[in-house]
């Protein structure tokens, strides 16, 4: 699996489903799986998006989901 990219670095394409976290220097929380549509995080199927911004991001692990 790739490396954690900052997203005030850079944002993951619209539509694409990758691995995210909120990692504050001393936890990482909200592991989980999301896609971005503008500025809104969405979970894989769109059914709802959730109420903060990832930290960071990376591409998935190809063949898990």
């Amino acid at each position: 699996m790739g490396d954690w990219i900052k997203v005030s670095q850079q944002l993951p394409p619209e539509e694409t489903v990758v691995e995210t976290k909120i990692d504050d220097g001393r936890y990482c929380r909200n592991v989980q799986r999301l896609k971005r549509k503008g500025w809104l995080w969405f979970y894989p199927d769109g059914s709802m998006y959730v109420y903060y911004t990832p930290t960071h991001w990376r591409y998935k692990e190809v063949g898990n989901g």
